[in-house]
């Protein structure tokens, strides 16, 4: 079929859409998590942890952060490679774990992790045989016995117990029981999900690229691999051509229609927010120069050490450098960084969401 041809505007908009990011927002968290697919499970918190300013930036004041903590108690969001993902949508993600360590063609370094995997059969036994006697367990309470070290330039270098039960949980072997903060509860995975038949997995497959693609709208067909969530959907959707953007684009048809009618409004995001997250899609549709900078150290930072990123309209128009100063009672503002002079109204449309996170939290805004 032809492709659909869409301007910038129109590919920003039906991404707002899909990301209810409009100005009808939602008004029902689980109905909102299960749309959005996933939340960042992501536990730094200068202001509020990723997933409950992704929530807060979806549902406004309303938003609840013990709904969500109740949801993760009973098991209606589970944590799952990352991400807190709908319990229904689990055997989608689930299919894969009998292909394990993947189908088809294999790249060197997914070999490299099957052979440290496999050195290290010992450790693997301890750890089930642990959490059997005496589970749920955090990975603190989890035996080391690995005869190879895991080795890593990241942060992971030497960190065998979390690398094992991270290769484990994608083979079905544990899962994640309960995750509260930055502490994860490991349990046999048959204890967590049951004994229900997982689907086809090519079938899965495509039900997953339909659903991320509907959550993001617009997205490429192709990207890099990543087995937690990747950003691209394969066939799902329908094509698209956006102008001025080279390569090839799927689209969700159903958000085309009346585009020239969205109204957008202000928001304050999540650096982990599934707006921002693609940076090679923010930067061909939105044009936004963005980089997390907690990772760098303080005197290479632009926008600071957690900026939010500020939406407007159906644009990306600057950052947010505000912490939490909860024993002050205090939400302290040392920047709005203007990625272009902002005019009276979006000055006073941005202030009001700083003035209504601040109130979320039980806070005041104080202005350095």
């Amino acid at each position: 079929m032809e492709p659909h041809r869409l301007s910038k505007q129109d590919a920003r908009r039906v991404a707002l859409r899909a990301q209810l990011l409009t100005a009808e927002r939602p008004t029902d968290l689980l109905e909102t998590v299960r749309h959005l697919t996933l939340l960042p499970t992501e536990p730094t918190a200068p202001i509020a942890t990723s997933y409950d300013l992704l929530c807060w930036s979806r549902l406004g004041s309303a938003y609840d952060p013990e709904g969500l903590r109740q949801a993760v108690e009973d098991q209606r969001l589970v944590h799952y490679l990352g991400f807190y993902r709908p319990v229904e949508d689990l055997p989608l993600h689930r299919a894969e774990a009998p292909y394990w360590p993947g189908r088809g063609t294999l790249k060197p370094w997914v070999h490299e992790v099957a052979d440290w995997f496999a050195a290290n059969e010992e450790c693997r036994q301890d750890i089930l045989a642990a959490l059997r006697a005496e589970g749920p367990l955090p990975a603190t309470q989890l035996p080391d016995t690995c005869q190879r070290t895991w080795g890593s330039t990241g942060w992971t270098n030497n960190k065998n117990v979390q690398q094992m039960l991270w290769y484990m949980l994608q083979r079905d072997e544990v899962a994640v029981a309960s995750s509260t903060g930055r502490e994860k509860l490991w349990d046999l995975a048959e204890r967590v999900y049951g004994d229900a038949p997982l689907p086809d997995p090519d079938e899965a497959l495509a039900e997953r690229d339909r659903r991320r693609l509907a959550s993001l709208g617009i997205a490429r067909p192709t990207g890099p691999a990543d087995r937690a969530e990747p950003t691209y959907v394969r066939d799902a959707g329908e094509p698209a051509v956006v102008e001025g953007v080279r390569g090839k684009w799927r689209v969700e048809a159903a958000l085309l229609d009346g585009l020239d009618d969205v109204e957008g409004r202000a928001a304050l995001l999540s650096p982990f927010d599934r707006l921002v997250m693609d940076r090679k899609r923010l930067d061909a549709l939105f044009g936004f120069d963005y980089l997390l900078e907690m990772y760098k150290p303080k005197e290479q930072r632009i926008w600071g050490y957690y900026a939010l990123p500020i939406l407007y309209g159906d644009r990306l128009v600057g950052k947010l450098d505000a912490t939490a100063e909860r024993s002050e009672g205090v939400l302290r503002v040392d920047a709005v960084h203007e990625d272009e002079p902002f005019t009276t109204a979006m000055t006073e449309a941005v202030d009001a969401e700083i003035e209504d996170l601040a109130a979320w939290l039980g806070l005041e805004v104080v202005r350095v």
